[in-house]
């Protein structure tokens, strides 16, 4: 059996998992957001991005979770339809279940229940920033109603309480995180030997990883249309891979992520360099080019410790570039990976914007995970004229109690393609 299928075929861990996370991390999220309750509400079809968080995937008819904090612990109480109460109590995952024989019963009893625990603070998925705002138009109206104007009052966004949970992660996900960190550049590599300089498009070596990932059974961390994005030309931003050949003297950039048990997400770049007929290694220039590049991305793993804001790591990357002579950059140094592969959470980010984001002055913590890019740019002519050509060296990293450090051993020198 091959190795993606012999790691990534066990069951999967994700429902223990899930229950250890509501138990050990949703308490001190809630804190940390100054929330006392949170409402998720999930339906068919088009149900709320965080269901599978809260164990709601498998809602049918409107069905409330509640999470309440009490004395640094969370209970869990679900409103549901009858005809998924079974399923939920086989999760062994909530505290209590009440059972709605009527659907219209939902927002009555929900608003009984947050009357009798009476939080001050209620949280609810509204938010600007996606993936904690999966509340509805109609169910906020029905939300509304049944609350009344004391209750509607105390509604606050989910999305503080929802960055501080889903941003950390347990041990057990990060060592997930890195088997599949592993496979994702076991396949990059491969694609790599396949190439004939010359004749090999930068579409063919997307087409292999494709073949691979369905080989190995496993998903994409994001849209299959640029997942893998081939570049061995000038930067294409998040596109598909285009036909160019690929000739000596090219860096060919491959940024790509996988998806393992549907849960977790990997985003890695690995580059390699094309060398010339006689060749045996690239030539200084290119090496120095990557050098930077590789040195940048260590700058910012160094500033990447508990308290530090992320607008600092990338700020600590940003002065390295303009002291070695890169051009400056319009990405962030990193962002937030795991459930998606730009999930939730601080971001690496800002040195960039006139304006700084709200999401790069967010302080790290131990146990979040970031995918991030080492730069180094420069100008090159092509035939309408110069353009900017970069390196950006991508690794994951987990902060810990003291720093951060690389969930696999990352790229130090280039992969080398002969001619």
């Amino acid at each position: 059996m091959e190795k993606g299928k012999l790691f990534f075929e066990q069951s999967n861990p994700w429902a223990e998992i899930r229950k250890e996370r509501i138990e050990k991390l949703l308490p001190e999220a809630m804190e940390l957001a100054g929330v006392d309750a949170w409402v998720v509400i999930c339906r068919e079809n088009a149900s709320d991005p965080l269901a599978m968080h809260v164990g709601g995937e498998n809602a049918g008819g409107t069905a409330v979770f509640v999470f309440n904090l009490q004395d640094k612990h969370v209970f869990s109480t679900v409103f549901s339809p009858w005809g998924e109460v079974i399923a939920l109590e086989e999760m062994n995952l909530h505290d209590q279940i009440i059972t709605l024989r009527d659907p219209g019963e939902v927002w009555t009893e929900l608003a009984g229940y947050l009357q009798k625990i009476n939080p001050e603070r209620i949280a609810v998925n509204s938010s600007p920033r996606n993936i904690a705002d999966g509340l509805s138009w109609f169910q906020r109206k029905e939300l509304e109603r049944a609350l009344g104007q004391e209750f509607n009052n105390r509604l606050v966004s989910s999305e503080e309480l929802v960055s501080q949970w889903l941003s950390v992660k347990l041990p057990k996900e990060v060592e997930i995180m890195a088997r599949a960190g592993e496979l994702t550049v076991q396949i990059q590599l491969g694609a790599y030997n396949q190439v004939i300089p010359g004749k090999t498009r930068d579409s063919d070596v997307a087409g292999f990883i494709r073949k691979r990932v369905e080989e190995l059974g496993v998903g994409y961390a994001w849209s299959p249309g640029h997942n893998p994005n081939v570049n061995s030309g000038f930067p294409r931003g998040h596109a598909a891979a285009s036909d160019k050949v690929i000739v000596p003297g090219d860096f060919i950039q491959t940024d790509f992520g996988i998806k393992v048990f549907d849960v977790w997400c990997t985003d890695y770049q690995r580059f390699a360099y094309v060398l010339a007929p006689g060749e045996t290694k690239p030539p200084p220039e290119a090496l120095e080019k990557w050098k930077k590049a590789v040195k940048g991305h260590r700058i910012a793993l160094a500033a990447m410790k508990p308290g530090v804001q992320g607008y600092d790591v990338d700020l600590a990357q940003r002065k390295w570039m303009e002291e070695a002579g890169s051009l400056p950059v319009k990405w962030g140094t990193g962002h937030p990976v795991g459930y998606w592969a730009h999930d939730i959470g601080p971001a690496l980010t800002g040195g960039q914007r006139e304006i700084t984001p709200p999401e790069a002055l967010k302080t790290l913590r131990p146990g979040q995970t970031f995918a991030f890019d080492g730069f180094f740019a420069w100008e090159e002519e092509r035939p309408y004229g110069e353009g900017e050509k970069q390196i950006s060296v991508e690794e994951i990293a987990v902060v810990t109690g003291e720093g951060a450090k690389y969930l696999i051993s990352p790229q130090e020198d280039l992969f080398l393609i002969p001619s």
